[in-house]
């Protein structure tokens, strides 16, 4: 899987109306991390990984999409 495979993964998610606003924003910050080639893919990993463990951390997400986090974490954690 590539980095813009993953990426498009976190914008998909973050356009579903069923995710609260600070979660979609945090995803398209992750995204935009994850793309951002001035930065080595290593600073990339750790910063959108980073946003990712946030997310899941917030108490006020369905279970649901805690796993679909969690999911996205372990892709991201793959790229490094």
């Amino acid at each position: 899987m590539s980095v813009d495979d993953v990426a498009s993964m976190m914008d998909d998610m973050a356009e579903r109306d069923s995710i609260p606003s600070n979660v979609s924003q945090m995803l398209e910050q992750a995204s935009t991390e994850l793309r951002d080639e001035d930065k080595d893919i290593s600073v990339r990993v750790n910063a959108a990984s980073s946003l990712l463990d946030q997310i899941s951390n917030d108490p006020n997400i369905r279970q649901h999409t805690r796993t679909q986090i969690w999911n996205l974490a372990s892709k991201v954690e793959s790229l490094d």
